[in-house]
């Protein structure tokens, strides 16, 4: 018995599928033997509509749904999966050693299918900011209804690394259509990701709004809408528009399964609310003497009369030590609460504070410090429309002038985000240790909202984010951009030209995060406060393997020296480890280390979650060391190996060494 090879394939998505199904209803599945003389499971459809009952459809019937041209093909797309790999790029990260974020260059289709198997179930939130569908804007040139060899030969949209995208004009027949396929089949793989309790935001013009909505409910549920927020996108709207002067953008807000938890909006006023409420019935309250603070600069020790000054009436004399009261004592107002249910409060943990010589008293609750978030999401002034007191979140405007100053005074970025804005949405549900993705991620800003939040706040200082973004390039997209949309991109070009560096979006979005995350270790190091300020970059790549080790049946007879080796000659261990990582579901941002035993570096990831080797004729010394790591998994390399009888002996000695049964064994030890 020898360790199996692993796949190095993305999560079939259509196997997902059905063990999620085999969960839930086992009685529909049964047996049968596949092309490949293998049996598996496949699904009893009569057996599945007999437990569905009235509420399976016929294929005639008529039933509501949304559709568009490509709808079905952008379904299998998103199960299909591919044999691709994230290689690492240790010269352009920062931190690699240590740091547990991600900037990845590639398809975010792609990369989303990659990441499914380490990171299914793991994501609290994701935000994204996909093209609007303008008719200006570039989108994943994704047409399903053609092969992709038909469409880049019509539409010549093909950069120098394989990666498809093109302008979306609106005098083309299938506009909204494309848009759709692009949008759904990264929504589908993008929710796998999602933790339980998990959420997404998904900001949108007006152009695809609808669209989107409805595209949402089928992908997350109708009962998992939460809001569609609207936030103030601009304080100067353009002054010669037709019909409406556009102040504001859109942002969709679903949960994976909708819960109870209450979203964090803006602060409380010092953490508390007031308990006041002009028009309620005026009511008598009793307050405990040690449940209500009093300012001291307002209620120095002393006492005090019964008296009404404006809205309260304080009704028994008190004398406050130290700001708090002797004894307890009554208020009446204008208040809420009951005494029932002001009791129940302070059962909970609710206390109160009184801060103006008015006995205004307002409450906290235990662990609550923020107002619910409103739809509105507005910038720090007062809007003309809904005079609201601001919340704090930027627009437009404020993150240009932020990136102008960041990156030279050059403007390089087209309408960015501000990082207040994704900040905001941050705070709505995020916990420490969480991550976040974003797999539109543009300039980056998703990337410096979070480090500016674990800064901001120390008792969530641990957040981990994962930005994905195509590697546009700057020169082909000159052509076809419009005026506005030109300069910036020519600018992008001469900040890359002076640093030397390739004219791609990416390139401009990795030195944004390098500067930004420069000057808030600076301050967090002033604030004697450690933040993760680095990132691993990745890159989409074609495997790191031969054709061969995924099609053995269609070797030659002159092609049996390959077997010698599958890997592709370039290929670093780097490559191979992090590979194998992604299809054994192993986190990237996990830590390693390197150790060279008896001449042969072996990589340990986690303390032992996977351990590696990928030298030629390992040694009973490097077992030693890989069985001392009491590894969950053992990762080899076929030339480790100088014959079966090698695997074989191997595969013992880690079954006497570790305690494994046959099964555990198989299951923990693998070769490529």
């Amino acid at each position: 018995m020898t360790p199996e090879k692993l796949p190095l394939e993305s999560a079939d998505g259509t196997q997902i599928n059905l063990d999620l199904l085999y969960q839930i209803a086992p009685s529909c599945f049964s047996e049968a033997r596949g092309t490949d003389g293998k049996v598996r499971r496949v699904v009893n459809f009569d057996v599945l509509r007999q437990l569905l009952g009235d509420a399976a459809a016929d294929t005639g019937e008529e039933f509501y749904q949304f559709t568009w041209p490509g709808k079905t093909e952008a379904q299998r797309e998103a199960a299909r999966s591919i044999c691709k790999t994230l290689r690492p790029y240790p010269d352009e990260s920062v931190n690699w050693d240590t740091t547990q974020n991600l900037y990845i260059e590639g398809d975010n289709l792609e990369v989303l299918k990659l990441l499914q198997k380490s990171y299914m179930g793991k994501v609290k939130m994701i935000y994204i900011d996909p093209p609007y569908n303008t008719g200006n804007d570039f989108i994943y040139n994704d047409n399903f209804a053609n092969s992709a060899e038909e469409h880049d030969r019509e539409q010549g949209d093909v950069d120098e690394l394989g990666n498809r995208y093109r302008k979306n004009l609106d005098t083309k027949g299938r506009f909204h259509s494309d848009w759709c396929s692009m949008i759904y089949s990264r929504l589908l793989i993008a929710r796998s990701l999602l933790t339980e309790n998990g959420v997404i935001f998904i900001s949108i013009g007006v152009e695809e709004l609808d669209n989107l909505k409805k595209i949402c409910n089928e992908v997350f549920g109708a009962d998992n809408f939460i809001e569609i927020f609207s936030w103030v996108k601009t304080s100067t709207p353009p002054s010669l528009a037709t019909k409406s002067r556009k102040t504001n953008e859109y942002i969709l807000c679903y949960e994976n399964n909708k819960s109870g938890i209450k979203y964090n909006g803006v602060a409380l006023d010092g953490g508390d609310a007031p308990l006041l409420n002009t028009g309620n019935a005026i009511t008598s309250l009793k307050f405990p003497k040690d449940k209500v603070f009093f300012k001291p600069n307002k209620f120095p020790n002393g006492f005090y009369k019964s008296h009404c000054k404006n809205r309260v009436e304080l009704v028994d004399d008190i004398e406050i030590v130290d700001g708090y009261s002797t004894t307890d004592f009554r208020l009446k107002g204008e208040f809420k609460w009951t005494q029932d249910f002001l009791d129940a409060e302070i059962e909970n943990g609710t206390t109160f504070i009184v801060k103006s010589d008015e006995f205004s008293i307002r409450f906290i609750r235990a662990g609550e410090g923020y107002k619910r978030p409103t739809n509105f999401i507005k910038e720090n002034i007062i809007s003309p429309v809904i005079d609201k007191p601001s919340n704090g979140v930027g627009t437009n405007e404020n993150a240009s002038s932020h990136l102008n100053s960041l990156m030279d005074e050059t403007d390089v970025f087209s309408y960015p985000k501000p990082v207040s804005l994704i900040k905001y949405l941050t705070n709505f549900i995020i916990e420490d240790g969480d991550t976040i993705l974003d797999f539109f991620s543009g300039s980056g800003t998703t990337a410096e909202s979070t480090m500016e939040y674990c800064l901001e706040n120390t008792d969530k200082s641990k957040l981990k984010f994962i930005l994905v973004q195509l590697a546009e390039n700057l020169d082909e997209m000159l052509p076809k951009a419009d005026s506005v949309s030109r300069v910036i991109i020519e600018n992008g070009i001469r900040f890359l030209e002076k640093y030397e560096k390739p004219h791609l979006l990416t390139e401009l979005a990795k030195e944004r995060i390098r500067r930004v995350g420069q000057s808030i270790h600076d301050r967090a190091i002033s604030e004697e406060k450690h933040i993760d300020t680095g990132f691993r970059v990745f890159k989409v790549d074609e495997s790191n393997m031969q054709d061969v080790y995924f099609q053995p049946a269609a070797l030659r007879q002159d092609e049996l020296d390959l077997q010698l080796d599958n890997v592709k000659p370039e290929r670093t261990d780097l490559d191979l480890l992090f590979g194998c990582m992604l299809d054994w579901g192993v986190k990237l941002s996990l830590p390693m280390s390197k150790a060279t035993i008896d001449g042969h570096d072996v990589y340990t990831v986690n303390d032992g979650d996977l351990v590696a080797c990928f030298a030629p004729n390992i040694t009973e010394k490097v077992i030693e060391h890989i069985a001392d790591k009491s590894p969950l998994r053992v990762l080899f390399r076929d030339s480790c190996f100088n014959s079966d009888a090698d695997k074989i002996n191997i595969f013992e000695q880690f079954k006497q060494r570790l305690g494994w049964n046959d099964e555990e064994a198989l299951k923990n030890i693998r070769v490529i």
